[in-house]
């Protein structure tokens, strides 16, 4: 069995040792950057967070990661204390601190922040919000398609953790890795309440079947930009998508898979629960919609 791989596969950067990291309105040394163990985040995954990527100088599609990240901070009725211009600097500040110009990934986080007493209560959290910025030199390095296992977790409904929330509390998904690694794969492929397939528990997920983008209905996947970019691209571009109820019969079926991310942007699928999805390469339609959204990230980021 050939090593396990992520999503967030990345080349080593020995810059990443010297990286400067902001928190709290200061950009600390990163051994300097560290919280409370009373912060909420910590002790309760109380927290929104976001990714950014970083293109030739200009964070892609920024306003509409801050747009998801002032929206997931409302739903859970966290002020984050900046608006949207002081947190758009402050990723700016960072970038320039570090002397960023490419390949380089950024995580917004923001907690409730440092509670009074180590117990769930909102009002406990008295200090706050806590807000960092950790950024990487990172330039994705993925040997081969990923492979996925099915796995037990779903992906819920939204009165219990609304799919759609960026929440700091991931430990579903990392239930559903750990299970697909168990099970010999990268990642674990998640379905919906009703059985429908629907994410991993890193990335959306599309299958292309005689030429034909599909995708989940988004009704309880991750409401990823990335994602809709691939969706808008394709309209755009004369490539039939559909965003559908499908089992795994047809996944199984499927002449090409690929997963969504920021980091990533489009990840090809080989192997899925032990059936190779089509030559277990990556496809044509998956190389031109990634060369379709190599273009609008250039377009973006001029």
């Amino acid at each position: 069995m050939t090593e396990n791989l992520s999503t967030h596969q990345a080349e080593e950067d020995q810059r990443n040792e010297a990286i400067l990291i902001y928190l709290n309105g200061e950009i600390v040394p990163k051994e300097r950057a560290v919280v409370s163990v009373y912060d909420s985040g910590f002790m309760l995954g109380d927290g929104v967070w976001e990714g950014l990527r970083l293109y030739n100088g200009t964070w892609a599609f920024i306003d509409e990661h801050l747009d998801r990240l002032f929206e997931a901070a409302k739903t859970i009725d966290l002020d984050i204390g900046m608006d949207r211009d002081q947190v758009k600097q402050a990723v700016l500040d960072t970038q320039h601190a570090n002397n960023m110009m490419s390949d380089a990934h950024a995580r917004l986080m923001v907690t409730r922040g440092v509670k009074t007493r180590p117990f769930q209560h909102p009002s406990l959290s008295q200090r706050g919000p806590t807000f960092a910025i950790i950024m990487e030199h990172s330039c994705p390095n993925l040997p081969r398609p990923i492979r996925l296992a099915t796995v037990p977790h779903l992906r819920g409904l939204p009165m219990t953790q609304d799919p759609k929330l960026n929440s700091h509390s991931k430990l579903n998904c990392i239930l559903a890795c750990i299970a697909a690694e168990k099970a010999g794969a990268d990642e674990g492929l998640m379905l919906d309440v009703n059985g429908f397939v629907n994410t991993t528990n890193a990335c959306n997920f599309f299958i292309v079947r005689k030429n034909s983008v599909w995708t989940s209905t988004g009704d309880y996947c991750m409401n990823g930009i990335t994602r809709q970019k691939v969706i808008d691209l394709c309209r755009a571009n004369d490539i039939p998508v559909f965003e559908r109820n499908y089992s795994l019969v047809d996944t199984y079926g499927a002449d090409e898979a690929f997963l969504t991310g920021t980091f990533g942007a489009q990840t090809p699928v080989g192997d899925i629960d032990g059936r190779e999805i089509g030559d277990g390469e990556m496809g044509p339609v998956t190389k031109r919609i990634r060369a379709l959204y190599k273009d609008l990230i250039a377009q973006e980021c001029a």
